[in-house]
């Protein structure tokens, strides 16, 4: 794992909030009428069904809670660009702990509904300060809510993929969020100045080490939308396939960036 350098940009915690917010309110909207066939369907995440991926929806968004249940850390250890290059290594617990919760809340929507609520809550109760302890280390409460709006936007296109015709839209601002963060670990992964990659509207981030461009055109540029560079970061899509499919634009020969990706996997 990469050491993190100190937080490349900031997040405005209330903008934040809604983001988390609002797009789980897609998500369960949008799954509300889902039926068993739908629920039973296959996902692109191993053996997990869709109602498997709606319940780790959720839990990823009561990790908030069962961080605040814990005692408050006397400080961080941690920033936000950790976040991504630690997730890997909980992956066979996170696998375990979704089946027991998908085996246990066979009314989704019930289970949704109170995940929402009780969020609110504890969102209204607790400062941004906070300090959580979390998978990644000890850090504050508004910089861990920005890595669940990566979370929630992951998943939301696993979702979309995983059933015909669902369409759950994306919150703006999470969408920003998710895109901001792991254009911003990939600066971390690879720093240096020698390759700009493009992520309009959201992000741009100078990486890979080189001759540092100062001005006019860069030589070596790496563009391509969101949803693109997200399932290029946590290997839902392969480089490979990005280019091939003119998902991705890369120019100048270190613009190749695909033997650093996926970022999160």
């Amino acid at each position: 794992m990469p050491p993190a350098k100190k937080r490349a940009r900031s997040y405005d915690p209330g903008r934040t909030r809604a983001a988390v917010l609002g797009q789980f309110g897609n998500v369960r909207e949008t799954v509300r009428g889902l039926t068993q066939e739908q629920l039973a369907l296959p996902t692109r995440l191993g053996e997990w069904a869709v109602r498997d991926l709606i319940v780790h929806i959720g839990m990823a968004l009561t990790a908030v809670h069962r961080s605040l249940a814990l005692p408050e850390p006397a400080k961080a250890d941690a920033v936000l660009l950790d976040w991504p290059f630690a997730t890997a290594a909980n992956a066979a617990a996170i696998d375990e702990f979704t089946r027991n919760l998908s085996a246990g809340h066979p009314d989704l929507d019930a289970y949704l509904t109170d995940i929402d609520r009780s969020l609110r809550a504890l969102l209204a109760e607790h400062s941004g300060s906070r300090i959580l302890q979390t998978s990644a280390g000890a850090m504050p409460l508004d910089d861990y809510l920005v890595t669940r709006t990566t979370e929630l936007v992951v998943h939301t296109d696993d979702l979309n993929a995983a059933v015909p015709g669902l369409e759950i839209p994306y919150d703006r601002q999470a969408l920003a969020a998710a895109t901001r963060l792991l254009a911003d670990a990939l600066a971390v992964k690879a720093p240096g100045g020698s390759t700009e990659v493009r992520v309009p509207p959201y992000a741009v981030v100078q990486c890979v080490e080189g001759p540092r461009h100062t001005r006019g055109t860069p030589p070596h540029v790496v563009e391509t939308d969101p949803l693109t560079w997200i399932r290029l970061a946590t290997g839902r899509l392969s480089w490979k396939d990005a280019l091939e499919d003119a998902k991705v634009s890369a120019s100048g020969e270190r613009a190749d960036i695909g033997g650093l990706l996926p970022l999160m996997a």
